[in-house]
């Protein structure tokens, strides 16, 4: 685990060097339509967008629990009228999707307020209204607080909303004290459900969001600057109406150690991109190392691997871990764009198209741990199971600020002890979406798949890639 003391003198935190133990292998079957923005489902399957936007697709892992194997199938389309690119997202708690606004619209700047929610075992995407009075969402932040409310930030201020899944209605809630607006931001959520975030408009100014006090408090200043300037001075969309970007950032990640690394675009007049280190039990800053040669993490993507290093997707391609003192540049990725994302094997889903294997140990205090469970199960019925930290250390994923692709949710895997053959059971209820809860009761229900082979077998709980220790149960 990383100390909480792990930003070391600023020279050595400078080190870049290669390391080849990691390796990266391309899918066998290479999603149909492209991979744009991507999400874990609760049954081990992925939910990826195609290239048309509207247009999503779904892999599945092969009975020997094997990604690089599986195979995609194409799921029900958009509603009529929402195509976006560059949206808020997230798995909820009963496990359905979520997305909500996009940049873009059929491929025209649009910062829609269109909203839809997916349900895998419908396969129906279905429109969910937007909150009232929200003309404009566009590419916000958002997070599934620990309650399971889907937290969302109003693109051109400070307004907020959640939804509640189990009605799909939205509230406004306060955003009392923020600094600016909410624009090209990431969320990060802590384990004390606060949500954390580095402004881009005020930068370098960071701050801490209190669900329920409803009110942002100063984190202070970072003490490198994260943000880029912007890309284009001016957007105009809807009926004449005109946005001047604030900038860039890139993603906050929470570790096991309960700091967040920050990672920037490269500043006006700088060289290269800066990274940062928050402790939000003493809200103080430490320095990062800085990215090589010119390469920056502007409104790129990271994950959290299991080994307890970060991975950041560079301005060039290139995946870097952060181990907590260096950056080490690893493998390309495919391509520039995409999420990143731990699949419940431990291995990252790179832009929908390949599979990255860190090197290193798993340390098991992050795993969950499982105190309740049936000893035997039956095809096509729903169980309980409870425990502590089902839902990992962290959300695991972080872009510097759409296409959210968190993974703190439990997934049940099944193993039958004769064929080896690997099922997934769909999870659903959680009872919190909070992270690192430590030895606190947690608990989910999972629904036993009509294709599980009967017979002896092992049952674990897999978070953030991290799977518990197994327990034996008979599939009847």
């Amino acid at each position: 685990m990383l100390l909480r003391t792990s930003v070391l003198a600023a020279a050595m935190l400078a080190a870049c060097f290669h390391a080849n133990a990691q390796s990266m292998v391309n899918l066998t079957h290479q999603p149909p339509d492209g991979s744009l923005a991507g999400l874990l489902l609760t049954d081990g399957t992925v939910l990826v967008q195609g290239n048309n936007y509207s247009d999503w697709w779904r892999l599945t892992p092969d009975i020997n629990g094997s990604y690089k194997a599986g195979t995609w199938t194409q799921v029900a389309s958009l509603p009529s009228g929402y195509a976006p690119l560059y949206f808020a997202s997230a798995v909820l708690a009963d496990g359905r999707a979520i997305i909500a606004g996009g940049e873009y619209n059929f491929g025209v700047f649009a910062f829609t307020n269109l909203c839809a929610i997916f349900d895998p075992v419908a396969n129906t995407w279905t429109n969910v209204t937007p909150p009232s009075g929200w003309d404009y969402i566009g590419d916000s932040p958002a997070s599934v607080l620990p309650n399971g409310l889907f937290l969302v930030g109003r693109k051109f201020d400070e307004r907020m909303a959640t939804l509640d899944p189990a009605t799909l209605t939205w509230t406004e809630v306060g955003s009392a004290g923020k600094r600016d607006f909410n624009a090209e931001e990431g969320w990060t959520l802590l384990p004390d459900g606060n949500v954390f975030t580095y402004d881009v408009k005020t930068a370098p100014h960071s701050e801490t969001y209190s669900p329920s006090a409803q009110a942002w408090t100063s984190s202070g200043k970072t003490p490198v600057l994260l943000k880029g300037p912007p890309y284009v001075k001016v957007v105009k969309y809807g009926n004449g109406q005109v946005y001047h970007p604030p900038g860039e950032v890139g993603p906050g990640l929470l570790m096991p150690n309960g700091t967040v690394f920050a990672t920037g675009a490269t500043p006006k007049g700088g060289t290269s991109g800066n990274t940062a280190v928050f402790d939000p039990a003493t809200k103080k800053w430490t320095t990062g190392p800085s990215f090589p040669n010119g390469i920056d993490a502007g409104d790129s993507a990271s994950a959290l691997l299991p080994t307890g290093n970060a991975l950041v997707r560079g301005s060039n391609n290139q995946l870097f871990e952060f181990n907590g003192t260096a950056l080490i540049a690893t493998k390309f990725a495919g391509t520039t764009y995409g999420t990143l994302f731990v699949l419940p094997t431990g291995q990252v889903l790179v832009s929908g198209s390949a599979l990255y294997q860190a090197s290193g140990n798993v340390n098991q205090a992050w795993a969950p741990v499982i105190t309740s469970a049936p000893s035997a199960v039956t095809r096509g019925s729903t169980y309980a199971i409870s425990g502590q930290q089902f839902n990992g250390v962290s959300q695991a994923a972080s872009f510097g600020d759409e296409v959210q692709s968190a993974t703190n949710y439990p997934l049940v895997r099944l193993t039958n002890n004769a064929t080896g053959h690997v099922f997934y059971a769909r999870t659903h209820g959680h009872s919190t979406m909070g992270v690192a809860t430590g030895t606190t009761l947690v608990s989910t229900n999972f629904d036993v798949p009509a294709a599980a082979e009967t017979g002896a077998s092992t049952l674990v709980v897999v978070a953030n890639g991290i799977a518990s220790a197994s327990v034996a149960v008979t599939v009847q």
